[in-house]
């Protein structure tokens, strides 16, 4: 894979220049940064641990999680399409998706505000009080509404930042190195607090703790989205004709890489998992255990963003894409085997090793995972330009994630039955509080559950071909259709008598 792709990747890179004849760098210092705190906002928060709150916390009742998750994962689907619909049909003085950010940024730290005052009201009640299951319901449903619009928007605008494919891949892996110094450091300080107080190390409440941390989290990330949403530029042009729905399904069905990452994502999302915390917190009693075997990873993470681009030069999309999303399926499997003998997921003295050279080998390629899925989002959006002559950022982005939706939304039902249908009892959460036999699936249900129930999202991943020559030609047809279009704005303006020629951009 690496041999043939790799000669077509080459060609990408040397040919890249042509692409662009003015290669100039279009977002400078003060956006860059902006773009570097809204990427550390999307992770600046605790939300790892919402599982944890939800159960052991705010005590939903375990039946009851799957109806939520159902409901809204429907509402998700159907809202998404609305709301796609309208943006991509958007045209104001200040952009199509700027609007939108802004417009986010209170309803949405308001709502989180709300999920993590919860407790203040309902504290102590039981997991199946009506009144505390009602509001839940309305609340999640309200959140999910205003984070589809913010997700839509988000999406758009970062694919209009900029015209220039180098400036923009600058920008994501700037982004997604510098942000990592910070964005995890509520989720790890988080863990840390967590462990304190279940040792009485720190004399404060657990619940006073998961609502400090949430409302302090949500209001800091809130202010960096924000500025974001103020500073940024939306610069690559939309059509004056605003698709129709019929237009944008047209643009949908004949983007051949945006069907093959839909579809990839579909079959993945068929991956469940209780995720790590549940077994943390219950078997080995430490909810800091991520940092810990984090940290020869943190050193490794940044300088995984070093050999990108030599990495972007030897070989194609398709290998590293390949290789950046399913390497971590065969190390989990690894830790499986570890833990199964000799019940050593029940030991600190196996695990900790085991899980540490898990998450090392798995940095070694996290700059490429996080750079070449935001990438080939990004190209495919252009390639539904190069295919129609306009853009559909909204319903791209909502398509891309719709299937998996779906699937998703029935697997997160499936996930907390799993935990009532094993035993998990939720009244007397805590470390030690469970049954061996429940420990045990516990460990499995994150190790060996998601490697097994997602390993078919491989497949679609060895058919995508927009690589090489074909991409060279497709941002070299772009750039020139982009040119003349700003020229012909040029003169429309210049008819008029207004000023600042827009083809300035080239």
């Amino acid at each position: 894979m690496a041999s043939g792709d790799g000669s077509a990747a080459v060609r990408e890179q040397t040919e890249q220049k042509s692409i662009l004849p003015r290669a100039r760098r279009y977002v400078g210092s003060k956006e860059t940064f902006s773009y570097i705190l809204y990427d550390i906002s999307k992770s600046f928060n605790i939300t790892k641990y919402n599982d944890v709150f939800i159960t052991d916390i705010l005590k939903i009742g375990l039946k009851f999680q799957p109806v939520v998750t159902f409901v809204v994962g429907i509402w998700d689907i159907i809202n998404d399409v609305i709301l796609a619909s309208i943006i991509d049909k958007t045209r104001t003085r200040w952009g199509k998706f700027k609007p939108y950010l802004v417009i986010y940024a209170l309803p949405g730290v308001a709502l989180s505000i709300l999920f993590w005052c919860m407790p203040l009201v309902f504290g102590g009640t039981d997991p199946y009080f009506v009144p505390k299951l009602a509001f839940y319901l309305i609340l999640q449903i309200s959140e999910n509404l205003a984070t589809s619009m913010n997700n839509i928007a988000r999406t758009g605008m970062l694919s209009t930042i900029t015209p220039n494919i180098n400036d923009r891949t600058r920008l994501i892996t700037q982004a997604n190195l510098l942000s990592g110094f910070v964005e995890k450091a509520p989720e790890i300080l988080m863990g840390l607090f967590i462990d304190l107080v279940n040792r009485n190390v720190m004399k404060i409440e657990m619940t006073s703790l998961y609502i400090s941390a949430g409302v302090l989290t949500t209001v800091a990330a809130g202010l960096m989205a924000l500025y974001f949403a103020l500073v940024a530029k939306e610069r690559v042009m939309q059509s004056v004709e605003k698709p129709t729905l019929r237009d944008s399904l047209k643009s949908i069905a004949t983007n051949k890489p945006l069907l093959l990452i839909t579809l990839s994502e579909f079959l993945g999302a068929f991956s469940i998992s209780s995720g790590t915390n549940f077994y943390y917190i219950n078997v080995l009693g430490l909810a800091s255990m991520s940092t810990i075997v984090g940290v020869p990873g943190a050193v490794v993470s940044p300088l995984s963003y070093s050999y990108v681009p030599w990495a972007r030069r030897r070989f194609s999309t398709k290998a590293l894409w390949v290789v950046s999303s399913h390497i971590d399926n065969f190390l989990l499997a690894g830790v499986f085997f570890v833990g199964s003998v000799n019940k050593n997921y029940k030991r600190l003295s196996a695990m900790i090793p085991a899980f540490m050279i898990r998450e090392t080998l798995w940095m070694f390629v996290w700059g490429l995972r996080s750079v070449i899925p935001e990438e080939m989002r990004n190209e495919a959006i252009d390639y539904g330009e190069w295919k129609n002559g306009y853009r559909n950022e909204g319903m791209t982005g909502v398509t891309k994630g719709l299937a998996t939706k779906f699937v998703t939304t029935f697997g997160g039902t499936i996930k907390s039955s799993i935990l009532a249908s094993i035993g998990y009892n939720q009244i007397t959460a805590g470390y030690g509080k469970q049954t061996e036999s429940v420990e045990y699936k516990l460990f499995a249900m994150c190790t060996i559950l998601p490697v097994v129930t997602g390993i078919l999202s491989i497949i679609p991943k060895l058919f995508y071909d927009l690589n090489g020559d074909k991409r060279t030609r497709m941002y070299c047809e772009l750039h020139e259709r982009r040119r003349l279009a700003l020229l012909a704005e040029d003169k429309a303006k210049e008819a008029s008598g207004e000023d600042a020629p827009a083809s300035d951009l080239f």
